[in-house]
């Protein structure tokens, strides 16, 4: 199933009248005529050559089911976008206004005039207040206004767009990658060793003019064969964390059944709670790599263990035009987090280097490329991370390896973490 969102245009009246019924309209106030209809059907049309709103049509396979958009208005002073949409009752509970208004946001961060998103759903449609807080978006009470001749009590949701501000912080650890040789202070190199030993995770790594390396060479083994086929990682963690060998306490649980191997002393280099955490680095451009850096929580109880994906980027889906970086939060084993995990189109060359970042407060954590915004999760976590960085090449089916391409070479400019503001 395709979601899409088009242009509304001069023959989607049918669409409106479709949309008019009694059900469609019952947290709204009820049906409008069919002059009304028609005004606002012109209305649409009008205020997309004005500039003052855009409306679409939603569409599923081709298939007009909806419609959704978005037009100015002033909150609290403030200048915004409202949005608002509808889907059909036989298309509704399949996600579908959900990827619409996915699709929607992500059109008004590239319009880039207004940073404030709003929506006023009636308090008794919980469909669309679901939506609102699943979307990101911050409930800020609700209010009563004259509607159609009656009244509707509406709740008041927002999302901050704003970019990435630092103005004025001060990091509280700023790592540039400038020494002679890598920072044991801050940096454990080695993947999980607990799930498998040290000799057997150690990463291949270099620091020069450019920052950090972190490399998979020819003759990288896979990690553990034993647990997780030929995958193969070169990686740096700022934590480690495990319980006595055979048993399954360790960090980063990532398939049922896991014994620890080699017991790890517990070092709690560099950790993060609240505040905001952000990396310099450049991807790689091939079906077999992937780049990441996804803080993780330190997990020395066992339910503490979600991760923020700060920067998941897949060599696969790289192009010459831009590509493709995944971003959001992943429970893991926390049964207090859902998973909210999307992956986000960036136009430009993502083997030079950009910037990922995450504000992360008690309530909600904000996430942006390049300073800007690109998604907020209404959940947070609330305990110590450690912070991961990690190059990975995937196993082909066939067995082989692209030795030509070989070394795999993430290169990571700056990792900062700051504060609370």
């Amino acid at each position: 199933m395709t979601v899409t969102i088009e242009r509304w245009g001069d023959n989607d009246l049918p669409l409106l009248e479709r949309s008019n019924t009694p059900e469609m309209t019952a947290h709204l106030g009820g049906p409008e005529t069919p002059e009304q209809l028609v005004e606002r059907q012109a209305r649409y049309l009008r205020l997309w050559e004005t500039g003052e709103a855009r409306m679409f049509r939603i569409e599923v396979d081709g298939v007009p089911v909806g419609g959704i958009g978005y037009w100015k208005v002033e909150h609290d002073g403030v200048p915004a976008w409202e949005t608002g949409w509808n889907v059909e009752p036989e298309w509704q509970g399949r996600g579908i206004a959900r990827e619409a208004l996915r699709l929607v946001i992500r059109r008004i961060v590239d319009d880039g005039t207004r940073t404030l998103l709003v929506a006023y759903p009636g308090v008794d449609n919980p469909g669309s207040n679901a939506l609102c807080r699943g979307a990101g978006f911050e409930h800020r009470g609700s209010d009563t206004m004259p509607w159609r001749g009656g009244e509707l009590t509406f709740n008041t949701w927002m999302l901050d767009m704003s970019p990435l501000d630092l103005e004025g912080r001060e990091p509280d650890m700023e790592e540039t990658f400038r020494g002679p040789g890598l920072d044991v202070t801050r940096w454990s190199p080695f993947y999980l060793p607990h799930w498998a030993s040290r000799a057997t995770t150690e990463a291949r790594w270099s620091i020069g003019d450019a920052g950090l390396e972190l490399r998979i060479d020819g003759d990288t083994p896979p990690w553990p064969p034993a647990i997780d086929g030929e995958l193969r990682v070169s990686h740096l963690q700022t934590g480690q964390f495990s319980g006595p060998v055979g048993s399954g306490i360790g960090q980063h649980r990532f398939r049922d059944g896991l014994t620890v191997r080699e017991e790890q002393p517990e070092q709690r280099l560099w950790l993060a709670h609240h505040g905001v955490m952000d990396v310099r680095l450049a991807a790689i451009r091939h079906p077999d790599a992937m780049v990441a850096f996804w803080p993780v929580g330190f997990e020395d109880r066992p339910e503490n263990c979600g991760e923020l994906c700060i920067a998941e980027i897949f060599g696969a889906e790289l192009d010459d035009d831009g590509g493709w970086v995944g971003v959001g939060v992943k429970p893991h084993h926390d049964p207090r987090l859902r998973a909210d995990f999307e992956k986000i189109r960036v136009d430009g060359d993502l083997t030079r280097f950009h910037d990922y970042a995450v504000e992360w407060s008690p309530e909600r954590m904000r996430f942006f490329i390049d300073g800007r915004w690109v998604k907020t999760v209404a959940q947070s976590i609330n305990y110590p991370v450690q912070l991961m960085l990690d190059v990975y090449e995937f196993p082909r089916a066939d067995g082989t390896r692209d030795t030509a391409a070989l070394p795999h070479v993430l290169r990571v400019r700056r990792v900062r973490t700051f504060p609370p503001g």
